[in-house]
């Protein structure tokens, strides 16, 4: 059972966060230590996605950004790539009815063209059937990295610049930011880091610059509800400034 957020002293629920990110770290620790191969992490891992999901609907959150997969990891072995590619495909295929009845809208950031054909086109279906859901958006970020999303975007200003359609004067970070791929999203308010690591790994680096951070000490397959309720009970705790003096 969910445990309730902190309440105010005057009995009014504290903030929530309206986007909370998740690097879902340690899925090869959790199986090393128990003698088993990269891939059975990963599995147990996909069980926590889900639960996350749920976590995430259950307390009302719109917004839900899953690390899945970086452009680091493509230098991984490629059996355990392919089973991971695999997983994901897999997991998409056979929950995606479900989530659509319960409002879930799939979006993905990511390099598409470096998955292979199966899954790129299992995303593509998700995306396309669920995109009248509002109850929760449920992003993947998926052969992704930070900085190529950043270069991507400097990249389309500058081609849009030399074109004439952008004038080089007026560029400022909103036009920045409709240029990266989460322009219609919200910046995430929570990220959240599990198995004990306490870095970004070149997740969200621009949309996370006033995020509020929440490391959790527990490898991401034992991931449960009450860890994403605990994360929200810390967050709603928090003052935030964007660098603002209180007051």
């Amino acid at each position: 059972m969910n445990a309730p957020l902190p309440i105010a002293a005057a009995g009014v629920p504290l903030p929530t966060a309206r986007h909370v990110a998740i690097i879902m770290d340690g899925n090869r620790r959790w199986a090393a230590r128990r003698g088993l191969p990269a891939l059975a992490g990963h599995r147990e891992g996909a069980e926590a996605a889900r639960r996350a999901v749920d976590a995430a609907l259950a307390q009302g959150v719109p917004w839900l950004t899953l690390y899945a997969f970086s452009l680091e990891n493509w230098r991984r072995p490629a059996e355990e790539v392919g089973g991971l590619m695999g997983l994901l495909r897999q997991g998409i295929e056979r929950h995606w009815t479900e989530m659509i009845r319960r409002g879930v809208r799939l979006r993905m950031i990511g390099e598409r063209d470096r998955l292979d054909r199966g899954l790129r086109e299992a995303v593509e279906r998700a995306e396309a059937s669920s995109r009248a859901n509002t109850r929760l958006n449920l992003v993947i970020a998926l052969s992704y990295g930070g900085r190529a999303e950043i270069a991507g975007a400097a990249r389309r200003i500058a081609r849009a610049a030399a074109e004439g359609r952008i004038d080089p004067d007026t560029i400022d970070e909103t036009t920045f930011a409709r240029h990266l791929e989460t322009e219609d999203m919200p910046d995430p308010d929570l990220v959240i880091r599990t198995s004990g690591e306490q870095r970004l790994s070149n997740f969200l680096l621009w949309q996370a610059a006033y995020a509020e951070f929440v490391f959790l000490d527990v490898l991401w397959p034992d991931f449960a509800q009450q860890h994403f309720v605990q994360a929200l009970s810390a967050f709603a705790l928090r003052e935030r400034r964007y660098g603002a003096r209180p007051g």
